[in-house]
Protein backbone atom coordinates (compact mmCIF):
# COMPACT_ATOMS: atom_id res chain seq x y z
CA UNK A 1 0.00 0.00 0.00
CA UNK A 2 1.10 3.52 -1.12
CA UNK A 3 -1.42 6.71 0.45
CA UNK A 4 -0.05 9.53 1.73
CA UNK A 5 2.42 10.11 3.53
CA UNK A 6 3.32 13.45 5.82
CA UNK A 7 7.03 14.45 7.06
CA UNK A 8 7.01 16.39 10.20
CA UNK A 9 4.95 15.56 13.49
CA UNK A 10 4.13 18.72 14.75
CA UNK A 11 1.01 21.02 14.86
CA UNK A 12 0.74 20.96 10.91
CA UNK A 13 1.64 17.43 10.58
CA UNK A 14 -0.62 16.27 13.20
CA UNK A 15 -3.40 18.41 11.96
CA UNK A 16 -3.29 17.26 8.30
CA UNK A 17 -3.74 13.66 8.92
CA UNK A 18 -6.72 14.28 11.69
CA UNK A 19 -8.38 16.10 8.88
CA UNK A 20 -7.58 13.98 6.35
CA UNK A 21 -9.67 11.17 8.26
CA UNK A 22 -12.90 13.99 9.08
CA UNK A 23 -13.07 14.61 5.59
CA UNK A 24 -13.70 10.26 4.97
CA UNK A 25 -9.98 9.72 3.46
CA UNK A 26 -9.86 5.76 3.91
CA UNK A 27 -6.42 5.07 2.25
CA UNK A 28 -3.38 4.16 4.00
CA UNK A 29 -2.14 6.88 5.92
CA UNK A 30 1.27 7.72 7.65
CA UNK A 31 2.75 10.46 9.38
CA UNK A 32 6.69 10.27 10.23
CA UNK A 33 8.54 12.57 13.53
CA UNK A 34 12.13 12.56 14.07
CA UNK A 35 11.11 13.26 17.39
CA UNK A 36 10.87 10.06 19.95
CA UNK A 37 7.50 11.57 21.23
CA UNK A 38 3.41 12.23 19.72
CA UNK A 39 3.01 15.29 18.28
CA UNK A 40 2.74 18.33 20.99
CA UNK A 41 2.29 21.49 21.54
CA UNK A 42 5.05 24.05 20.86
CA UNK A 43 4.04 27.05 22.77
CA UNK A 44 3.71 25.83 26.50
CA UNK A 45 7.05 24.14 26.42
CA UNK A 46 9.33 27.44 27.58
CA UNK A 47 6.46 28.73 29.13
CA UNK A 48 3.86 26.35 31.55
CA UNK A 49 5.82 23.02 30.82
CA UNK A 50 9.15 24.79 32.13
CA UNK A 51 7.77 26.25 34.67
CA UNK A 52 6.05 22.71 36.00
CA UNK A 53 2.53 23.44 35.62
CA UNK A 54 2.20 21.01 32.62
CA UNK A 55 2.62 17.84 32.93
CA UNK A 56 3.90 15.82 29.58
CA UNK A 57 1.16 14.14 28.38
CA UNK A 58 -0.86 17.23 28.42
CA UNK A 59 1.02 18.82 25.80
CA UNK A 60 0.25 15.91 23.50
CA UNK A 61 -2.12 17.22 20.47
CA UNK A 62 -3.85 14.03 20.81
CA UNK A 63 -3.47 11.04 22.68
CA UNK A 64 -1.21 8.70 21.62
CA UNK A 65 -4.54 5.84 21.34
CA UNK A 66 -5.87 8.29 18.52
CA UNK A 67 -3.37 7.61 15.47
CA UNK A 68 -4.13 3.80 16.15
CA UNK A 69 -7.71 4.31 16.44
CA UNK A 70 -8.09 5.98 13.25
CA UNK A 71 -5.25 3.40 11.52
CA UNK A 72 -2.93 6.60 11.11
CA UNK A 73 0.65 5.17 10.77
CA UNK A 74 2.94 6.98 13.41
CA UNK A 75 6.28 6.41 13.27
CA UNK A 76 8.42 8.16 15.70
CA UNK A 77 12.39 8.58 16.27
CA UNK A 78 12.36 8.51 12.33
CA UNK A 79 14.41 11.15 10.44
CA UNK A 80 14.01 10.62 6.60
CA UNK A 81 17.26 10.50 4.65
CA UNK A 82 15.82 11.51 1.02
CA UNK A 83 13.34 11.84 -1.21
CA UNK A 84 13.04 10.05 -4.33
CA UNK A 85 10.22 12.71 -6.21
CA UNK A 86 10.74 10.63 -9.48
CA UNK A 87 10.25 6.92 -7.71
CA UNK A 88 7.35 8.34 -5.63
CA UNK A 89 9.71 7.23 -2.45
CA UNK A 90 11.05 7.94 1.11
CA UNK A 91 14.54 6.55 2.07
CA UNK A 92 14.53 6.11 5.98
CA UNK A 93 18.01 4.76 6.51
CA UNK A 94 17.96 1.73 4.11
CA UNK A 95 14.53 1.51 3.95
CA UNK A 96 12.39 2.84 1.01
CA UNK A 97 8.86 3.90 1.52
CA UNK A 98 6.32 4.63 -1.32
CA UNK A 99 3.96 7.42 -1.56
CA UNK A 100 1.16 8.26 -3.85
CA UNK A 101 0.86 11.62 -2.55
CA UNK A 102 3.71 12.99 -0.05
CA UNK A 103 3.64 16.22 2.37
CA UNK A 104 5.95 17.98 4.10
CA UNK A 105 5.38 19.67 7.36
CA UNK A 106 8.45 20.19 8.72
CA UNK A 107 8.11 22.60 10.43
CA UNK A 108 11.33 25.60 11.35
CA UNK A 109 14.63 25.09 13.48
CA UNK A 110 16.38 27.42 15.76
CA UNK A 111 19.60 29.78 14.55
CA UNK A 112 21.87 28.84 17.00
CA UNK A 113 24.91 30.87 18.44
CA UNK A 114 28.03 30.38 16.25
CA UNK A 115 30.56 28.06 17.43
CA UNK A 116 33.22 30.66 17.01
CA UNK A 117 32.16 32.76 19.45
CA UNK A 118 31.26 29.71 21.58
CA UNK A 119 27.48 28.84 20.62
CA UNK A 120 28.42 25.02 20.92
CA UNK A 121 29.31 24.96 24.64
CA UNK A 122 27.81 23.23 26.86
CA UNK A 123 25.27 24.96 29.07
CA UNK A 124 24.60 27.41 25.95
CA UNK A 125 20.93 26.42 24.95
CA UNK A 126 17.77 27.21 22.27
CA UNK A 127 14.15 26.73 23.12
CA UNK A 128 12.25 24.49 19.99
CA UNK A 129 11.98 21.16 20.97
CA UNK A 130 10.94 18.92 23.83
CA UNK A 131 14.55 17.82 24.58
CA UNK A 132 16.07 21.68 24.56
CA UNK A 133 13.47 22.48 27.33
CA UNK A 134 14.25 19.61 29.17
CA UNK A 135 17.56 19.91 28.88
CA UNK A 136 17.40 23.61 30.15
CA UNK A 137 14.87 22.68 33.19
CA UNK A 138 17.75 22.65 35.90
CA UNK A 139 19.07 25.19 34.88
CA UNK A 140 16.42 27.60 35.55
CA UNK A 141 16.40 28.13 39.40
CA UNK A 142 16.20 30.83 41.65
CA UNK A 143 20.27 32.62 41.92
CA UNK A 144 21.32 31.35 38.88
CA UNK A 145 22.73 34.13 36.55
CA UNK A 146 21.36 33.86 32.45
CA UNK A 147 22.04 35.65 29.33
CA UNK A 148 19.34 35.81 26.74
CA UNK A 149 20.72 36.69 23.21
CA UNK A 150 18.29 38.47 21.49
CA UNK A 151 14.98 40.50 21.90
CA UNK A 152 12.18 39.22 19.83
CA UNK A 153 9.13 37.34 21.25
CA UNK A 154 11.29 34.05 22.03
CA UNK A 155 13.87 35.91 23.45
CA UNK A 156 11.64 37.92 25.85
CA UNK A 157 9.38 34.81 26.41
CA UNK A 158 12.51 32.54 27.88
CA UNK A 159 13.62 35.74 30.15
CA UNK A 160 9.94 36.28 31.66
CA UNK A 161 9.86 32.48 32.73
CA UNK A 162 13.50 32.59 34.12
CA UNK A 163 12.98 35.77 35.72
CA UNK A 164 9.82 34.45 37.45
CA UNK A 165 11.75 31.60 38.75
CA UNK A 166 14.54 33.88 40.48
CA UNK A 167 16.83 33.72 37.23
CA UNK A 168 18.97 36.80 37.61
CA UNK A 169 18.47 37.78 34.03
CA UNK A 170 20.60 39.93 31.07
CA UNK A 171 18.92 39.91 27.95
CA UNK A 172 20.93 41.94 24.76
CA UNK A 173 19.28 42.84 21.61
CA UNK A 174 21.69 44.33 19.20
CA UNK A 175 19.26 46.26 17.11
CA UNK A 176 17.67 49.83 19.03
CA UNK A 177 15.12 48.01 20.63
CA UNK A 178 13.64 45.10 21.18
CA UNK A 179 11.03 44.14 19.01
CA UNK A 180 12.34 46.10 16.23
CA UNK A 181 11.29 43.91 13.18
CA UNK A 182 8.32 43.09 14.42
CA UNK A 183 6.63 45.81 16.62
CA UNK A 184 6.46 49.37 16.54
CA UNK A 185 8.03 51.63 19.37
CA UNK A 186 5.02 51.29 21.11
CA UNK A 187 5.00 48.07 21.60
CA UNK A 188 8.99 47.95 22.25
CA UNK A 189 8.48 50.29 25.06
CA UNK A 190 5.73 48.51 26.94
CA UNK A 191 7.03 45.34 27.16
CA UNK A 192 10.65 46.92 27.64
CA UNK A 193 8.72 48.45 30.95
CA UNK A 194 7.58 45.53 31.73
CA UNK A 195 10.50 43.14 31.84
CA UNK A 196 12.30 46.24 33.53
CA UNK A 197 9.54 46.05 36.44
CA UNK A 198 10.51 42.51 36.54
CA UNK A 199 14.10 42.75 37.61
CA UNK A 200 15.53 41.87 33.81
CA UNK A 201 18.55 43.70 33.04
CA UNK A 202 17.53 44.50 29.34
CA UNK A 203 20.22 45.90 27.66
CA UNK A 204 19.28 47.26 23.42
CA UNK A 205 21.86 48.25 20.61
CA UNK A 206 24.44 45.70 22.85
CA UNK A 207 25.50 42.36 21.35
CA UNK A 208 27.13 39.47 22.01
CA UNK A 209 31.06 39.26 21.58
CA UNK A 210 32.00 35.94 22.86
CA UNK A 211 31.27 33.79 25.56
CA UNK A 212 34.10 32.55 27.75
CA UNK A 213 34.62 29.15 29.05
CA UNK A 214 35.85 26.59 31.44
CA UNK A 215 36.09 22.98 30.07
CA UNK A 216 33.79 23.18 27.74
CA UNK A 217 31.36 24.93 29.98
CA UNK A 218 29.85 28.37 29.01
CA UNK A 219 30.86 30.32 32.49
CA UNK A 220 30.83 34.66 30.73
CA UNK A 221 30.16 36.62 28.45
CA UNK A 222 31.85 39.62 26.93
CA UNK A 223 29.38 42.37 25.05
CA UNK A 224 30.28 44.19 22.44
CA UNK A 225 30.11 47.63 24.60
CA UNK A 226 33.31 45.90 26.01
CA UNK A 227 31.15 44.72 29.28
CA UNK A 228 31.41 41.06 30.69
CA UNK A 229 29.27 38.88 33.00
CA UNK A 230 29.25 35.76 34.84
CA UNK A 231 27.14 33.62 33.68
CA UNK A 232 25.51 30.15 34.27
CA UNK A 233 23.66 29.34 31.45
CA UNK A 234 22.97 30.84 27.98
CA UNK A 235 19.75 31.24 25.82
CA UNK A 236 19.88 31.98 22.37
CA UNK A 237 16.58 33.29 21.08
CA UNK A 238 17.68 34.80 17.76
CA UNK A 239 14.70 33.06 15.39
CA UNK A 240 13.85 30.57 13.64
CA UNK A 241 14.44 29.34 9.64
CA UNK A 242 12.30 27.19 7.78
CA UNK A 243 12.75 23.25 7.57
CA UNK A 244 14.13 22.77 3.74
CA UNK A 245 16.83 20.61 3.77
CA UNK A 246 14.95 17.90 2.53
CA UNK A 247 12.92 19.82 0.36
CA UNK A 248 15.67 21.10 -1.20
CA UNK A 249 17.98 18.26 -1.57
CA UNK A 250 14.55 16.75 -3.90
CA UNK A 251 14.69 19.77 -5.98
CA UNK A 252 11.78 21.78 -4.44
CA UNK A 253 11.67 25.32 -5.28
CA UNK A 254 12.61 27.29 -2.52
CA UNK A 255 11.25 31.23 -1.28
CA UNK A 256 11.66 31.56 2.19
CA UNK A 257 10.84 28.27 2.85
CA UNK A 258 9.42 25.44 0.20
CA UNK A 259 7.37 27.15 -2.66
CA UNK A 260 3.96 26.23 -2.44
CA UNK A 261 0.71 27.71 -4.88
CA UNK A 262 -2.74 28.61 -3.27
CA UNK A 263 -3.43 25.11 -2.89
CA UNK A 264 -0.45 24.29 -0.79
CA UNK A 265 1.10 22.36 -4.02
CA UNK A 266 4.85 22.48 -4.19
CA UNK A 267 6.85 22.49 -7.57
CA UNK A 268 7.40 19.20 -7.83
CA UNK A 269 4.03 17.30 -9.13
CA UNK A 270 3.07 15.12 -6.11
CA UNK A 271 4.88 16.87 -2.98
CA UNK A 272 2.45 19.28 -1.22
CA UNK A 273 3.70 21.35 2.12
CA UNK A 274 1.90 23.32 4.68
CA UNK A 275 2.73 24.98 8.19
CA UNK A 276 6.20 27.01 9.03
CA UNK A 277 8.48 25.26 6.43
CA UNK A 278 7.03 27.12 3.41
CA UNK A 279 5.89 30.21 1.93
CA UNK A 280 2.70 30.30 -0.36
CA UNK A 281 1.11 33.61 -2.53
CA UNK A 282 -0.05 36.56 -0.95
CA UNK A 283 -1.00 39.74 -2.48
CA UNK A 284 1.66 40.78 -4.97
CA UNK A 285 4.69 38.45 -3.29
CA UNK A 286 4.68 36.19 -1.01
CA UNK A 287 4.40 35.05 3.18
CA UNK A 288 5.61 32.58 5.47
CA UNK A 289 3.90 32.95 8.41
CA UNK A 290 5.75 31.22 11.77
CA UNK A 291 2.57 30.46 14.21
CA UNK A 292 0.17 27.90 14.97
CA UNK A 293 -3.27 29.18 14.11
CA UNK A 294 -1.21 29.58 10.61
CA UNK A 295 -0.20 25.64 10.77
CA UNK A 296 -3.25 24.51 11.65
CA UNK A 297 -5.58 26.25 8.66
CA UNK A 298 -3.29 25.35 6.35
CA UNK A 299 -2.76 21.92 7.19
CA UNK A 300 -6.22 21.48 6.68
CA UNK A 301 -6.91 23.22 3.75
CA UNK A 302 -4.16 21.16 2.16
CA UNK A 303 -5.70 18.00 3.67
CA UNK A 304 -8.60 19.11 1.49
CA UNK A 305 -6.99 19.81 -1.39
CA UNK A 306 -5.41 16.45 -1.36
CA UNK A 307 -8.97 14.96 -1.48
CA UNK A 308 -9.99 17.12 -4.61
CA UNK A 309 -11.11 20.34 -2.89
CA UNK A 310 -9.40 23.09 -5.15
CA UNK A 311 -9.60 25.33 -2.01
CA UNK A 312 -7.03 28.66 -2.25
CA UNK A 313 -5.37 28.90 1.31
CA UNK A 314 -6.41 32.54 2.45
CA UNK A 315 -5.07 33.27 5.60
CA UNK A 316 -5.64 35.53 8.26
CA UNK A 317 -2.47 36.12 10.67
CA UNK A 318 -3.19 36.22 14.25
CA UNK A 319 -0.37 35.34 16.83
CA UNK A 320 0.16 35.69 20.80
CA UNK A 321 2.81 36.18 23.34
CA UNK A 322 2.35 35.26 26.95
CA UNK A 323 5.05 37.29 29.44
CA UNK A 324 4.74 36.95 33.43
CA UNK A 325 0.89 38.37 34.14
CA UNK A 326 0.39 39.84 30.16
CA UNK A 327 -1.34 38.21 27.10
CA UNK A 328 -0.36 39.94 23.81
CA UNK A 329 -2.63 39.75 21.24
CA UNK A 330 -1.88 40.73 17.74
CA UNK A 331 -4.14 40.14 14.45
CA UNK A 332 -3.28 40.97 11.13
CA UNK A 333 0.32 41.67 9.42
CA UNK A 334 1.59 45.71 10.40
CA UNK A 335 3.94 45.42 7.20
CA UNK A 336 3.42 49.35 5.76
CA UNK A 337 2.14 51.07 8.25
CA UNK A 338 3.02 54.67 8.71
CA UNK A 339 1.13 55.97 12.32
CA UNK A 340 -0.22 54.08 15.30
CA UNK A 341 -3.30 54.99 17.14
CA UNK A 342 -3.40 54.28 21.10
CA UNK A 343 -6.42 53.00 22.40
CA UNK A 344 -6.65 52.38 26.34
CA UNK A 345 -9.02 49.57 27.44
CA UNK A 346 -10.41 49.21 31.08
CA UNK A 347 -7.96 48.65 33.75
CA UNK A 348 -4.13 48.40 32.56
CA UNK A 349 -5.36 47.08 29.09
CA UNK A 350 -3.94 48.80 25.88
CA UNK A 351 -4.39 48.45 22.47
CA UNK A 352 -2.12 49.70 19.53
CA UNK A 353 -3.49 50.01 16.05
CA UNK A 354 -1.33 49.91 12.95
CA UNK A 355 -2.66 52.16 9.87
CA UNK A 356 -0.95 52.30 6.64
CA UNK A 357 -2.69 55.78 5.17
CA UNK A 358 -6.44 55.11 5.83
CA UNK A 359 -6.49 51.51 6.01
CA UNK A 360 -5.90 49.69 9.10
CA UNK A 361 -3.45 46.84 9.03
CA UNK A 362 -3.20 45.06 12.36
CA UNK A 363 -3.30 44.69 16.10
CA UNK A 364 -0.85 44.63 18.96
CA UNK A 365 -3.25 44.09 22.37
CA UNK A 366 -2.01 43.74 25.65
CA UNK A 367 -4.72 42.14 28.22
CA UNK A 368 -7.08 43.92 26.13
CA UNK A 369 -8.97 40.78 24.50
CA UNK A 370 -12.27 42.76 23.63
CA UNK A 371 -9.89 45.20 21.68
CA UNK A 372 -7.88 42.04 19.87
CA UNK A 373 -11.79 40.63 18.88
CA UNK A 374 -13.11 43.47 17.68
CA UNK A 375 -9.70 44.70 15.43
CA UNK A 376 -9.58 41.46 14.55
CA UNK A 377 -13.00 40.73 13.11
CA UNK A 378 -12.28 44.46 11.45
CA UNK A 379 -9.17 43.44 9.98
CA UNK A 380 -10.63 40.38 8.45
CA UNK A 381 -13.85 41.90 7.01
CA UNK A 382 -11.54 44.72 5.24
CA UNK A 383 -13.06 47.35 7.50
CA UNK A 384 -11.06 50.39 8.62
CA UNK A 385 -12.71 53.17 10.94
CA UNK A 386 -11.20 55.99 11.10
CA UNK A 387 -8.05 56.39 13.12
CA UNK A 388 -9.63 59.27 15.18
CA UNK A 389 -12.77 56.98 16.14
CA UNK A 390 -10.30 53.99 17.08
CA UNK A 391 -8.82 56.91 19.76
CA UNK A 392 -11.61 58.08 21.51
CA UNK A 393 -12.33 56.52 24.94
CA UNK A 394 -15.88 57.23 23.97
CA UNK A 395 -16.12 54.81 21.05
CA UNK A 396 -18.56 52.18 20.49
CA UNK A 397 -16.16 49.45 19.61
CA UNK A 398 -18.51 46.53 18.92
CA UNK A 399 -20.97 49.48 16.98
CA UNK A 400 -18.00 49.38 14.49
CA UNK A 401 -18.67 45.12 13.55
CA UNK A 402 -22.40 46.20 12.31
CA UNK A 403 -22.77 46.03 8.26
Amino acid sequence: MTGIVVIGAGQAGASLVAELRKQGYDGALTLIGAEPVPPYQRPPLSKSYLLGDMALERLFLRPERFYAENDIALRLGCRVDAIDAAARRIHIGEESLPYDQLVLTTGSEPRRLPATIGGDLQGVHVVRSLEDVDRMAPAVRAGARALIVGGGYIGLEAAAVAASRGVEVTLVEMADRILQRVAAPETSAYFRALHRAHGVDLREGVGLARLTQEEGRVTGAELTDGQTLDLDFVIAGVGIVPATGLARSAGLAIDDGIAVDELGRTSVEGIWAAGDCCSFPWRDGRLRLESVPNAIDQAECVARNLLGAQESYVAKPWFWSDQYDVKLQIAGLNTGYDRIVTRNGTGAAVSFWYYGGDRLLAVDAMNDPRGYMIGKRLIDAGKSPPAKVIADPDTDMKALLKP
